[in-house]
């Protein structure tokens, strides 16, 4: 799970950039199982939290790099978010639902 905060004026167009360069890129390694972007608007800053699931470790390793901790930053961050929280946090899942 990664965490960013952008100003609210910004949070549409970063909203939009996720769709069109975020998520591609994370569906795009193998092993990469689903992707999910969670949007809360708070006065005037946005929050963004971007969940992902993976097949194994070594998925991850291929999206993120040998250092599975630090959060992977792409070069138009730097036109939204407000802070670069250096590290991501791993849960293995114990517990799974699908909709019927």
């Amino acid at each position: 799970m990664w965490h960013g905060v952008t100003p609210r004026s910004k949070a549409d167009a970063y909203t939009t950039f996720l769709e069109q360069r975020a998520v591609p890129d994370y569906r795009s390694v193998p092993g990469n199982l689903t992707v999910a972007v969670l949007r809360r608007d708070e006065g005037e800053v946005t929050h963004f939290m971007t969940v992902t699931h993976w097949e194994s470790e070594e998925s991850i390793r291929a999206f993120a790099g040998d250092d599975l901790l630090l959060a992977k930053y792409y070069p138009e961050d730097h036109d939204y978010l407000l802070e670069f929280e250096p590290l991501v946090q791993h849960f293995v899942v114990v517990a799974h639902a699908n909709a019927v």
